[in-house]
């Protein structure tokens, strides 16, 4: 009996048991939360007593393994590291939970306290601290011109030990204070109070750093340790590629789509084009400084384009440029007003209101008497509480703000071109907006000078002749530059912007990269048939060349990140220009040990700069909000999108073996079987290379939220789908233990499959669910899934049609 409860603590069946429920239940208590609440989820899962057992249980199977396998022996330390690694971080975690202290201390600007409330699933109580905290001020930067804020930050007295010391306290700023440790979390409405988060957790935190060290170095081991697992691959696809010889294979690759965009066309928008604007002339208005609504400054080119991106989801319409559209349409209001440029795909909502199918007018927005045909609805959808809108109201919320904008716009509103150097928000003020606020000289020229511009460019729309125009934006610019006394605006950075804006630096990256991708790919088969100098001359050539279009890619991330002031990275469509260039380097660093894998990632990062340019991907630049502002968010969000880039490859090779599988047959078998077999090395490589730097990313932000927070994990749904995609693909590595699972099919079917949990924490988490990870979610992206479930249906078949051919050919 007792050896019978040893074998199975010890196997390895039982090892991905453990995993498959540890991972299940995770996902499990992101819904629950959802629906039930945070205290509900912790209650059935987190803290509950049979989620520890299964943890306890899974560390006793890992020293059980260690035993039994007697894996000291075999001095695997990259992966004896990493396990002991976990074992420490849950011990950690244990640690925290039972002895650590967690509570919330709530001053009011001039009062102090000493006691912290701590609250539970029941009640709530205080603890005395063994000193007294003050809170001399409060204060809240906002970005200029706008409500956002910038930063907030508490200036405290701490009375300790008899000693009176001054400190300050803000987001990603620890107060640390005989263990206990501040942190800026919330504020009072009034400004005058602050909410500070108060953690003493001096053992748990000591324990589970430890074991990020220890993990990290095991990683570390696992990639370049003598006997590890990577460097055995490595070896192993040399011994597969000089054994191939003249073995060869023609895999057809056929798909892609173009990206769907509703045309323009209206015999009104044609009479309005017979009155060019010049082109020279929008270049000089499209280099006028702008201050958004969110208080950035930016090129009037740049605000354009975020208008008719947003209005009618193009960068041009008919032969204008976003410059010369908004130009003309502040100088013909009542033309463009007819003009059907409003873009909206829901025909339900065009039935319900009688509007035009897929592009509408402003004008049709109203009735007979002038009402707002959209407005009961939309009270009405306003009323619900989000999860309980529907497609048709949320297509209408989004259909009013493209309205909204318009209306803005015909009443000169939204275009804040005036410093006000007294300003004490250093707001900027538009032609439509309340401008009693300046005096003398100043207000004289903020009334008059945009009619007056306004008046001349409908001359210059019949003469021809730009001069004056020109002459009064000169003016404008003059008025800008001199009444800006507070915002740095640098002409360098503006002038850069407009650059990006221009070269369209990604969109170019995306045709390269699927041009490229596509010739490699075909060179690729080709070179497996024959082996001719000058399809390695043309391979070199396209290889080249993709390192130029990868020399581009960055020099435009390193624009944008000139442009905001920090990593590119910070938002749904920037992580994905990030993911494509990750994909690329995967590719570069496979590309000597396969061509075919260079060519399947340089495809792929293509495919995913084309899914960063679809319209629900907003590519606009917006300040960060105050948690973001940490150099932690450099480091953990570029390691672990890293990792997608290399679970794509992964998924991408899976899906290449799989395919091949389905051409198996006997008098072919010794052809394909080698390919299959140098291909899935390829994949498990780059799978583990994917779930390293997932790994290592994953505890970077645990880093970061333990310095921000003062907790290094709270089961956020974002944080906690990270962790069940470590887990899924630490169940695709470790299948292969087991000798009936160990096998091609599974294991490419493996790398597949488990990219679900990818999308899922890039993208379900924002769209099913919710938490502190709210500032990268994207309200817009429910149109992908369409996409996905498509996908999903076509590797249920491919799987079901691979396992045949495999079973009948490739066993025999």
């Amino acid at each position: 009996m007792l050896d019978r409860i040893e074998q199975i603590i010890s196997s390895c069946k039982t090892t991905i048991v453990l995993l498959v429920v540890y991972a299940a239940a995770l996902a499990m208590a992101t819904f629950i939360e959802k629906y039930h609440g945070t205290m509900a989820a912790k209650g059935m899962i987190y803290f509950s007593p049979w989620f520890f057992l299964l943890q306890f249980l899974m560390v006793a199977n890992f020293v059980a393994v260690v035993v039994r396998r007697q894996l000291l022996k075999q001095k695997k330390w990259g992966m004896l590291f990493v396990h002991f690694a976990f074992v420490v971080i849950l011990l950690g975690a244990l640690v925290s939970h039972v002895f650590g202290e967690e509570g919330i201390l709530h001053l009011r600007e001039g009062k102090s306290s000493n006691r912290i409330a701590i609250r539970t699933s029941t009640d709530t109580y205080f603890h005395t601290l063994p000193f007294e905290v003050e809170l001399v001020k409060f204060t809240l930067t906002r970005y200029p011109g706008s409500s956002s804020p910038s930063s907030y930050e508490s200036e405290l007295l701490v009375r300790v030990d008899g000693e009176t010391r001054n400190e300050k306290v803000f987001m990603n700023n620890v107060l640390d204070v005989k263990g206990y440790r501040f942190f800026q979390a919330s504020f009072d409405k009034d400004e005058l109070g602050t909410i500070l988060s108060v953690n003493k957790d001096v053992a748990g935190r000591n324990i589970t750093y430890t074991g990020y060290f220890i993990l990290f170095a095991g990683l570390i081991f696992c990639l370049f340790g003598k006997n590890s697992r990577f460097r055995y691959l490595s070896r192993r696809l040399r011994e597969v590629r000089n054994t191939a010889g003249i073995i060869a294979l023609i895999l057809l690759w056929a798909g892609g789509s173009l990206e769907a965009k509703v045309r323009i066309s209206s015999p009104l928008l044609d009479a309005v084009q017979k009155y060019p604007v010049d082109i020279e002339h929008a270049r000089q208005f499209g280099s006028l400084p702008v201050q958004s609504s969110n208080g950035r400054m930016l090129p009037m080119n740049t605000f354009s384009s975020e208008i008719l991106r947003k209005v009618s989801r193009t960068e041009k319409i008919g032969q204008y440029n976003s410059d010369q559209f908004l130009i003309s349409m502040l100088a013909m209001p009542d033309m463009w007003m007819r003009i059907p440029f409003i873009v909206s795909t829901n025909d339900e909502l065009a039935g319900f209101y009688g509007l035009a199918k897929d592009a509408c007018s402003y004008l049709e927005m109203f009735d007979e008497k002038g009402g707002y045909k959209l407005q009961e609805r939309l009270d009405q959808a306003y009323n619900k509480i989000p999860s309980e809108r529907t497609a048709f109201d949320k297509d209408l919320m989004k259909l009013d703000e493209k309205v909204n904008i318009l209306h803005q716009l015909f009443n000169h509103q939204m275009l804040n071109l005036f410093p006000k150097e007294d300003d004490p928000n250093h707001a900027w003020f538009a032609p439509g907006d309340d401008l009693s606020e300046f005096e003398g000289k100043d207000s004289l020229f903020v009334v008059q000078i945009f009619p007056w511009y306004i008046g001349e460019v409908q001359s210059a729309l019949h003469s021809g002749d730009w001069k004056k125009p020109d002459e009064i934006l000169g003016m404008l610019q003059t008025y800008q530059q001199a009444k800006n006394k507070t915002l740095d605006i640098n002409p360098k950075r503006i002038a850069a912007e407009i650059k990006y804006n221009q070269l369209n630096v990604f969109k170019k990256c995306k045709l390269g990269y699927l041009i490229l991708g596509g010739l490699l790919l075909v060179f690729s088969f080709v070179a497996l048939f024959q082996q001719k100098k000058w399809l390695d001359v043309f391979r070199w050539i396209l290889g080249i060349l993709v390192a130029a279009v990868f020399c581009f890619h960055i020099y435009g991330m390193g624009m944008r990140w000139y442009i905001a002031g920090y990593a590119p990275w910070s938002n749904s469509y920037e992580t994905m220009v990030y993911v494509s260039w990750a994909t690329v380097l995967a590719g570069f660093i496979f590309a000597r040990r396969s061509s075919l894998t260079f060519a399947l990632a340089i495809l792929f990062g293509g495919i995913i700069l084309f899914v960063s340019g679809l319209n629900w991907m907003d590519p606009q630049i917006n300040p960060l909000v105050p948690v973001l502002k940490s150099p932690w968010l450099m480091f953990h969000v570029a390691v672990i999108v890293a990792a997608y880039g290399f679970f794509g490859i992964s998924c991408l090779i899976g899906l290449t073996d799989l395919v091949i599988m389905l051409f198996l047959k006997a008098k072919n078998k010794s052809l394909l079987a080698v390919r299959i077999k140098e291909l899935t090395i390829v994949n498990e490589m780059s799978l583990i290379i994917g779930l390293v730097l997932m790994t290592i990313g994953t505890f970077l932000g645990a880093i970061w939220a333990n310095e921000s927070w003062g907790r290094y994990w709270g089961w956020d749904p974002k944080e906690t789908w990270a962790l069940i995609t470590m887990i899924v693909y630490a169940i695709a590595i470790h299948l292969r233990l087991i000798k009936k699972y160990d096998n091609p099919w599974l294991f490419n079917l493996m790398s597949v499959v488990s990219f679900a949990s990818v999308m899922m924490t890039y993208f379900g988490v924002n769209y099913f669910l919710s938490g502190m990870h709210s500032y990268g979610q994207n309200d817009d992206m429910g149109g992908v899934f369409v996409y996905l479930y498509g996908v999903a249906a076509f590797v249920i078949l491919l799987a079901l049609s691979s396992y045949s051919k495999y079973k009948k050919n490739y066993l025999l």
